[in-house]
């Protein structure tokens, strides 16, 4: 079972005073790395002194820091007995203090992870070489001692797995932010080719090792996954594990971690279950690399170029316009300044007096059109004239209007009979302004629960709904509806 429990021996990277835990073990480290491997509390306390940043630290909080590492089983006391000379030094307890295997591993790794950044990856194809090469030995190894298959398979997984680190090492620098904001930059243009150059030459090598890799890992992959990945995990078993051999499960982690690799490597070669393999996906990431570099040199290029002024240019160009003795100069001097590259075409919407096609631009009547600047402080100028009384155009109107629906309200009473307007008893042919306010009505009573309304002459009434329809007859054509009936008090 995996064992996720949490890792006491990390503490001291994340505690409120982990500079100084890091300073400790990092002299540990250090002298470790020199095969000193115990160290009394005063050979610690005079590494950190020789720091200036801790010019303050005192012996005592040295050994509270030891006695907190000590707890958390970065470092192991060893205790000295040849040192004791006084019942005081007895009960003091002089320690040697070694580190942990935890302890050098977390070491380890912090000094990796702060030269991360500086070890730059590379996309050198001599991985595809020595890969081809030891995939071409592999149906030797039928044959050879465990001893020599277990150095073949480790040789080739070394390789395998450098090729994997240093190309992705090497294009993870493209796709973060710096990257980004470098290739943008008008220093990037510089060494643009540099760049291209190299990804190119790497795309080339890759097409032409991949396509050999994969024709030879087809070839013998009956032999590799019958034979000598078994050949792999006997040579393998034959290493002594402590810890696998205690706990009674070394062949299956040993055939697990066998199988996992040699299908990491096959599918990195070989399309497998519909997926492409990982070799054309690099393809296709550096591909989009050198397309993202040329774009980006592109647009700088033309950025830097938006910015040049032409307005003096324009100026000569206008003197020599005005100097033209007759239409044809003006004619050479035009297809000098603008050229087949820089053909540009103005359309106006001023009517044209011909219609012909083959009719010359210079033939039509000159046209005006009223330029206004574009900054934003440009203002129209308004118009202080006033406005003209049309107070009598108003009172035309309203009395024209009046007129109207007093019109209109007498058509409409005329179907009034008994204070009723029945539709199907209609027969004279409606207009359509009548017809409309007939169904303004309905449609007033229609949403009224009690089916009731007022017309815009202050009479009330109410919709009657009888069986079947009728027919209204107007101007514009017969209108079918339900045969209804206003009731009006």
């Amino acid at each position: 079972m995996e064992y996720l429990g949490p890792i006491n021996e990390t503490s001291y990277l994340s505690v409120p005073n982990a500079h100084i835990y890091r300073k400790i073990m990092r002299c540990f480290y250090r002298e470790y790395e020199k095969m000193h491997f115990q160290l009394y509390k005063e050979d610690i306390f005079g590494l950190i002194k020789q720091d200036e940043m801790f010019e303050d630290y005192t012996m005592e909080r040295m050994v509270d820091d030891l006695e907190a590492l000590v707890r958390w089983k970065n470092l192991t006391p060893i205790q000295d007995p040849g040192r004791v000379y006084t019942i005081a030094d007895y009960k003091n307890k002089q320690y040697r203090y070694t580190m942990s295997e935890y302890a050098v591993e977390i070491e380890r790794l912090t000094v990796r992870l702060e030269n991360v950044f500086m070890e730059s990856g590379n996309l050198s194809t001599n991985f595809f070489v020595r890969l081809e090469k030891s995939l071409e030995d592999a149906e030797s190894m039928e044959c050879a001692e465990l001893k020599e298959v277990n150095a073949w398979w480790s040789l080739l997984q070394e390789d395998f797995k450098r090729l994997n680190q240093n190309y992705q090492d090497y294009l993870r620098d493209f796709y973060s932010g710096k990257a980004d904001h470098l290739m943008k930059s008008v220093e990037f243009v510089i060494h643009k080719d540099k760049f291209i150059k190299y990804l190119n030459e790497f795309v080339q090598e890759l097409q032409h090792h991949s396509r050999r890799i994969e024709q030879i890992l087809v070839k013998n992959m009956a032999l590799m996954e019958n034979c000598i990945l078994e050949k792999v995990v006997q040579s393998e078993l034959d290493i002594p594990h402590a810890l696998l051999e205690m706990n009674g499960n070394a062949e299956s982690g040993i055939r697990e971690n066998v199988s996992g690799k040699w299908d990491s490597l096959k599918n990195w070669f070989i399309d497998s279950n519909g997926h492409e393999c990982e070799c054309k996906k690099v393809l296709k990431i550096t591909n989009d690399i050198i397309r993202s570099i040329i774009q980006n040199a592109a647009l700088i290029v033309q950025i830097q170029n938006w910015g040049i002024s032409r307005k003096d240019d324009y100026k000569k160009f206008l003197d020599l316009f005005l100097k033209c003795d007759n239409l044809e100069d003006a004619h050479r001097l035009s297809a000098h300044v603008f050229g087949i590259q820089k053909i540009q075409h103005f359309k106006t919407i001023e009517p044209r007096e011909e219609d012909g096609i083959n009719s010359s631009v210079y033939a039509e009547a000159p046209a005006e059109f009223l330029l206004k600047p574009h900054n934003k402080t440009y203002r129209e100028k308004k118009d202080r004239r006033g406005f003209a009384d049309k107070s009598l155009e108003k009172m035309m109107q309203r009395e024209s209007y009046l007129r109207r629906a007093k019109q209109q309200k007498e058509i409409v009473m005329q179907y009034i009979r008994d204070n009723k307007i029945i539709f199907s008893e209609i027969e004279t042919v409606v207009s359509e302004d009548t017809r409309n306010i007939f169904l303004q009505w309905i449609a007033q009573a229609n949403m009224n629960s009690q089916k009731k309304g007022r017309t815009e002459y202050g009479q009330e009434y109410r919709l009657i709904k009888k069986r079947g329809n009728c027919v209204l007859k107007c101007v514009d054509g017969d209108l079918t509806m339900p045969a209804y009936i206003l009731e009006f008090k």
